[in-house]
């Protein structure tokens, strides 16, 4: 099973920065994951400090070989309280993941998380751990075992208490009208992704406030576990002709969704199995080459150009008024989970071209970078294939 995970957040009103943090990391090698959400005391730079302090430790701790129960109970006895307001100056949410479906939840007041399963809520048993601190600070411990469809919700307090005061909804939220809000949407799209329900989930609540401004930090993590959507990217040609037949029907039989990037590579697919590949002159925006139709092939684009200004997108956002060739690869890319590069090695002297930008680097680095923010920046598996 794939974790996909996500989350989407809203600062509260006139902030000019978060004061919850979220933090999680991926481990391949080990089929795990660890999230973390946490929500400091106030708001701004001194909640956004806090936050932030409570997150990377519970993390390090973790990374270090401490049990997650033991690092969240070193972190909730270690966290000092208000002097004003007497309550703990951070609250997180912690969630250890595990591909085969076992997950280890600890929270220490924030939000009881939501546990989706087949259409209903499931509440689970926990065991209460008291700190040996503070008389009035405890912490819920999970064990759970989660299947394919399986959905986990998590949010600060800022959801739940979104809408105080409306005359419609005295009481904020809650707990239970944000579960009444997932389960009509859950039924209306099955497979909606964990960034986008995090994302509908703050809206819901951002929206509930009577002037639609946030009266607090607010956050959603949502963690879905379903089947990985994989995607296959072929880019340049192979370094031995004689097998470019084989690597054509490879990566034309694949189950993965597919893309390639370069007009070499698309001649190379189009003449090794006869299948004519066409520009799409209507997609053609700005100054990238247009994109080509081939049958069978998700997409097709230019090579070095676009690749480049992928990264560039992927790295710092996307700020261009018109959507290119570059911005339809990295959607692609997004949309995909587990992502596989073949890299062909033959040379393309037109990369060498002293008329080309000299940003532009050769194929194997561009894609090697390419990886990377994948990899680091939106927890995707991505394998690269050199051919």
């Amino acid at each position: 099973m794939f974790i996909d995970i996500d989350c989407a957040q809203e600062k509260k009103y006139n902030q000019n920065t978060y004061g919850d943090y979220f933090l999680s990391k991926r481990y391949p090698d080990m089929g795990t994951l660890i999230a973390v959400l946490s929500d400091g005391l106030g708001s701004g730079i001194k909640a956004n400090i806090l936050a932030t302090m409570t997150a990377t430790m519970l993390l390090k701790f973790v990374e270090a070989g401490a049990d997650i129960k033991t690092a969240c109970e070193v972190i909730m006895n270690s966290l000092p309280v208000c002097q004003v307001r007497k309550i703990s100056y951070s609250t997180f949410s912690v969630a250890h993941c595990s591909e085969d479906g076992e997950v280890k939840i600890v929270e220490e007041g924030n939000p009881n998380f939501i546990y989706i399963s087949e259409g209903k809520v499931i509440e689970p048993e926990y065991k209460v751990i008291d700190s040996d601190t503070f008389k009035n600070r405890h912490m819920h411990v999970y064990k759970i075992k989660l299947k394919l469809g399986d959905r986990l919700i998590f949010c600060s307090d800022g959801v739940t208490q979104a809408g105080l005061g409306n005359p419609e909804l005295k009481l904020g939220l809650r707990r239970s009208g944000l579960i009444r809000f997932l389960l009509e949407k859950i039924k209306d799209k099955p497979d909606i992704s964990s960034s986008e329900l995090a994302k509908f989930v703050v809206r819901v609540a951002v929206n509930t406030e009577v002037d639609r401004k946030p009266k607090d930090d607010t956050s959603c993590c949502v963690i879905y576990y379903r089947e990985p959507r994989r995607a296959l990217i072929f880019t340049g040609p192979p370094y031995h002709q004689e097998k470019d037949n084989e690597y054509a029907n490879e990566f034309y039989n694949s189950k993965a969704k597919k893309a390639i990037c370069g007009g070499t590579t698309a001649n190379l697919i189009s003449r090794e199995l006869n299948i004519p590949v066409r520009c799409d002159i209507a997609r053609s925006v700005g100054k990238l080459p247009a994109v080509s139709q081939l049958e069978g092939v998700d997409l097709v684009t230019e090579g070095i150009l676009t690749l480049t200004r992928t990264v560039e997108y992927l790295e710092n956002g996307f700020h261009d008024k018109e959507k290119n060739a570059a911005y339809e690869l990295m959607q692609f890319l997004l949309s995909s989970d587990c992502i596989e590069f073949m890299v062909g090695a033959k040379l393309n002297q037109a990369h060498y071209d002293p008329n080309l930008p000299i940003e532009i680097e050769i194929r194997k680095n561009i894609v090697k970078k390419m990886a990377k923010i994948l990899e680091d920046k939106y927890i995707k598996r991505v394998t690269l294939r050199y051919i």
